[in-house]
């Protein structure tokens, strides 16, 4: 997982500090300004912060950031490597951090589902020497 989507979702699990509120604010403007604010990767945090829980939209916002190619801007990479600092700095947000990216990466790689397979039919090719 990439430091900002990580970065995103662990200060939703732990944005009750001021100094995490500040850093988070200061990632999801610095993206707002960059990718504007009606981006689909903005709609993506947006719907995160209303269910930060949600694992599908945890994986929907590594998939926009990844589409938006955010990974490739130093200054959102600088801010988030910020806010985990901050993160790490406060009681327990070490594993607030492992814990939401742990649960992410089971999320991106995990599925159900069911498969048929019918209208088998074997060709013995004939033995006429």
């Amino acid at each position: 997982m990439d430091v900002i989507t990580a970065a995103i979702i662990a200060a939703l699990a732990g944005v009750g500090k001021d100094v995490i509120k500040d850093s988070y604010n200061a990632l999801k403007s610095a993206i707002k300004k960059k990718f504007g604010s009606e981006s689909d990767l903005i709609d993506a945090v947006e719907k995160l912060e209303k269910k930060p829980d949600s694992e599908g939209r945890k994986v929907l916002l590594q998939e926009e950031i990844e589409n938006a190619k955010v990974n490739d801007d130093a200054e959102i990479i600088q801010l988030a490597q910020n806010l985990l600092d901050k993160l790490k700095e406060q009681p327990g947000g070490q594993q607030i951090i492992n814990q939401n990216i742990s649960n992410v990466k089971y999320a991106a790689t995990s599925g159900t589902g069911t498969a048929s397979i019918s209208n088998i039919t074997e060709n013995n090719p004939s033995k006429d020497n």
